[in-house]
């Protein structure tokens, strides 16, 4: 297997990803305004059998690797999430036409999450469509994680004086995380009772500087603390655009709090493995949200933490990713 990427390590690294560059084997392309050609040589010039593509209509390169399936004899599986984040309302009902017909060109799709996977196999029933239950790498270090200190202890050691923890945990690098409802959320909890610990940084931070129950350690790349952290908090909080940082949070052990997926609230397609009052909490607006986590209590949410730890370890690791995509290469 080789694995060839478009983006520069300068790119990837400037937009704040830690990459390890070894192995990896850089493309020569061009991006104008959105659209993508990369070079077909290389990938039609090695003894490959499969070629697995990103499954972008934006590609240009992609769409002619798909139209002389007959000529070059490859088969091709795409790869994506099969649904635009920013229009998905309108694309679960209706999926892109573009997306529809990539697809019917394909040999099959890893698709990220169950729930697109079942969209697309109820259009193309004979096709090879398989979800492949999107993670991060370290999960399982992250679900068998259990501190040296009590969570008491932790609290005291980080200077965190409430009962009642709420964690944000995410870059704030574009405009959908809905930083307004997060900031209102720590406006109208009691503020003796509720801190946030808040990890990340970015051009869309919002000034936490004038709560006293806020403590913000922004951008966090030392392991042991991040660890603590999420060991000391009790709900893990992101109003909007939630995506594989939910995932670290749930193999911690921490329920999900969001707002339901709208119009004005985005939500990635991770959404989708937060169940409502069984391992996390789906407001449907600002009045739900601060009623319901002033009215939790803590065995309930160490009950929604555990079913939260638990589909993590069960469905989520990386080997089961990889097996899942492995299903429909070659036959195999």
């Amino acid at each position: 297997m080789d694995v060839y990427v478009y983006n520069s390590m300068n790119c990837a690294q400037q937009s704040g990803f830690n990459v390890d560059a070894d192995g990896l084997i850089y493309i020569s392309n061009r991006q104008i305004k959105g659209f993508l050609v990369y070079s077909p040589w290389v990938l039609l010039g090695r003894k490959y059998d499969t070629l697995v593509l990103m499954w972008h209509f934006a590609h240009i390169t992609t769409w002619l690797l798909l139209l002389t399936k007959w000529f070059h004899g490859k088969e091709i599986i795409l790869w994506g999430q099969g649904i635009s984040v920013k229009r998905y309302l309108r694309e679960e009902k209706k999926p892109n036409i573009l997306l529809r017909w990539m697809l019917a060109m394909a040999d099959g799709a890893w698709v990220y999450m169950e729930k697109e996977t079942e969209q697309w196999k109820r259009m193309f029933p004979g096709k090879s469509v398989v979800a492949l239950n999107n993670t991060l790498s370290g999960v399982d270090e992250m679900v068998d994680f259990r501190p040296d200190m009590t969570k008491d202890e932790l609290r005291k050691e980080y200077g965190i004086k409430e009962r009642v923890v709420l964690m944000f945990c995410a870059r704030f690098t574009n405009p959908f995380r809905r930083t307004d409802l997060l900031v209102e959320t720590i406006r109208r909890l009691d503020k003796d009772r509720f801190g946030f610990v808040i990890i990340g940084d970015g051009d869309y931070k919002p000034d936490f500087s004038e709560f006293g129950n806020v403590y913000d350690f922004g951008a966090v790349y030392d392991k042991e603390v991040k660890k603590n952290l999420f060991a000391l908090a009790d709900l893990y909080f992101q109003p909007g655009w939630v995506g594989l940082s939910i995932v670290e949070a749930m193999a911690y052990g921490k329920p999900i709090c969001t707002f339901r997926r709208n119009n004005d609230t985005l939500q990635c397609v991770e959404y989708s493995y937060i169940v409502d009052e069984v391992n996390g909490m789906i407001f449907s607006d600002m009045e739900d949200c601060i009623k319901r986590i002033e009215n939790i209590d803590v065995a309930r949410i160490e009950q929604m933490g555990t079913e939260a730890r638990n589909l993590v370890k069960g469905s989520l690791s990386v080997c089961n990713m990889v097996d899942n995509a492995y299903s429909i290469l070659g036959g195999k």
